[in-house]
């Protein structure tokens, strides 16, 4: 068997569903958790420390029949920038998106400031990103800036 033919059969093909591309190796598991994987009943297959081309080693994980919403994306793109996201409808790649931050967060970030209004009463919390290389975020409510290792997703 050739070894590009070998390279094929390492991840199966998805009819429909979603593939989440290029994830670090040490972010997959947390990616895994934060969609709550284990509480879907779709097939899932997870690939880590695959071989790439751009980075050394990937992640990949494979949903059938799942299309993630908004927030969900944008729940990855805080713990896994710039991942690729392959929406896959009749085995063919019908729309691939670069994941990066957007430009504000809401109701996904916990502020690390107890004082905040959104850790007292029964709100939304909303972040605008204010470095995307860094990945530093703050609370329109109390302005606390969160670095993207104190960073709490609700």
């Amino acid at each position: 068997m050739s070894p590009e033919k070998k390279k094929e059969l390492q991840v199966a093909a998805l009819e429909n569903g979603t593939s989440i591309d290029h994830i670090p190796p040490s972010q997959l598991f947390k990616v895994a958790s934060l969609l709550q994987l284990e509480e879907l009943e779709n097939t899932i297959t997870i690939g880590n420390n695959l071989q790439s081309k751009k980075m050394q080693s990937k992640g990949m994980i494979k949903i059938s029949d799942k299309f993630f919403e908004e927030n969900e994306i944008n729940k990855i793109a805080l713990i896994a920038p710039n991942v690729i996201l392959n929406v896959i409808r009749d085995y063919e790649v019908v729309e691939k998106k670069q994941i990066t931050l957007p430009d504000e967060i809401t109701g996904i970030v916990k502020c690390n400031n107890p004082k905040c209004i959104t850790n007292n009463e029964p709100m939304d919390t909303r972040f605008q990103v204010i470095n995307k290389e860094n990945e530093t975020i703050r609370c329109r409510y109390c302005e606390r800036k969160i670095a993207k290792e104190d960073i709490v997703i609700k």
